[in-house]
């Protein structure tokens, strides 16, 4: 990959795109290494790295080919992402604030849950910074399909962290391993960690409404040490 991005600065700037994306298009192997190595980190099953859905068959640029060519083999600019979230909503989206700054939030440098916060009764997010509109409004986060797949792994985590509960009361490893496996390779991996982060704020009670039962078991430091890396 240093190699490659050499080969595009030796080019005039005003060559530098075009070079760009021959290099991108034509190095398959460089590509599926790529995608291998994010399919890796990716939460749950090779879950878009953006939305948390679908799954993630496209490596997206963060920062636009178009707008940075020396960055299209820089390791840390690649991420996971559905067609979806990358050819129909971001594209070759990368808003900036007054001082050139990226506006959207960088998941490779950056916790999203400084800039958002997941509502967990509705499944839509509440930006909480400029950076979080930014990246609600340039990839459709609160788009009705995913508000309504975050609204259902609400319910299986929950669900999941009961069977957990009485696994554990029944000393029964393998149904409480069965528990964890399910919330963490479902998709709308976020539903999950939301949770936990929400479990410790004021008025937790609140928050959780009908589902407040689970909060000693999301508090719970055996449970935590199995969900959060």
């Amino acid at each position: 990959m240093s190699e490659l991005t050499t080969r595009i600065s030796a080019v005039r700037p005003a060559d530098r795109v075009a070079s760009a994306r021959a290099l991108w298009r034509t190095n398959s192997a460089v590509k599926g290494m790529l995608r291998e190595a994010l399919a890796t980190m990716a939460p749950g099953v090779q879950r878009c790295m953006y939305c948390g859905d679908s799954l993630g068959a496209d490596i997206d640029h963060f920062d636009p080919l178009s707008r940075t060519p020396l960055r299209t083999f820089d390791w840390p600019n690649h991420l996971l992402a559905c067609s979806v979230c990358n050819s129909h909503h971001k594209r070759n989206l990368f808003p900036l604030d007054e001082r050139g700054k990226p506006l959207l939030i960088d998941p490779t440098v950056e916790d999203p849950f400084d800039h958002l916060m997941l509502s967990l009764s509705v499944g839509e997010y509440r930006a909480l910074t400029p950076k979080g509109i930014a990246t609600v409004t340039v990839f459709g986060l609160n788009r009705p399909l995913l508000v309504r797949g975050r609204q259902q792994a609400r319910r299986v985590v929950v669900a999941s962290l009961r069977n957990w509960a009485a696994a554990r009361a029944a000393a029964n490893d393998v149904d409480m391993d069965e528990a964890i496996l399910t919330i963490r390779e479902q998709p709308f991996a976020d539903v999950g960690h939301a949770m936990l982060r929400q479990s410790s704020v004021p008025r937790a009670e609140v928050v959780f409404g009908r589902d407040q039962d689970v909060l000693p078991i999301l508090r719970d430091p055996d449970l935590r040490s199995r969900l959060i890396p």
